[in-house]
């Protein structure tokens, strides 16, 4: 049985050095400059990418990051960022004719297709991942300063 427990040290959220302003703009370029695709979502505050590779012929992997930021008001911001991966496999799938008159029934196969199929969805949990994407917003709010 899985168990939810809520703990202050998890890999969701990190603090940055900088506005609200600068810190949201440079998690949208840490978005857009690793190749995510950005969903237009009503609410602004919050920042979806998705980004898709196929390490083979019969696998695609989709990842879905979300972020947001907020103002802590001194100088620095607070990024949260959950993001999921899915793995999906081509795989038959085979269909069968059925035909019944009363109350007899026959089932007949009739073919296979190639599908994707989720195989696996699950909440990255890895620390380096998310700590690498922090760096990287960092990293573009302090280029956002010196310009400024």
């Amino acid at each position: 049985m899985y168990r939810e427990e809520f703990r202050a040290d998890t890999p969701f959220s990190a603090r940055v050095k900088g506005s609200g302003d600068v810190v949201c703009w440079s998690v949208k370029r840490a978005f857009l400059t690793q190749g995510y695709m950005l969903e237009r979502g009503s609410d602004t505050l919050i920042m979806t990418g998705t980004k898709d590779t196929q390490p083979d012929e019969e696998t695609n992997i989709t990842l879905r990051l979300q972020a947001t930021c907020v103002d802590n008001r001194d100088g620095s911001s607070t990024v949260f960022a959950s993001a999921a991966r899915e793995v999906s496999k081509l795989q038959k799938v085979g269909h069968s004719i059925t035909a019944g008159v009363s109350v007899a029934t026959i089932s007949v196969p009739s073919g296979t297709d190639r599908v994707m199929r989720v195989q696996k969805r699950e909440t990255i949990q890895d620390p380096k991942f998310y700590q690498s994407f922090y760096n990287l917003v960092q990293n573009f709010s302090n280029e956002e300063k010196k310009q400024k």
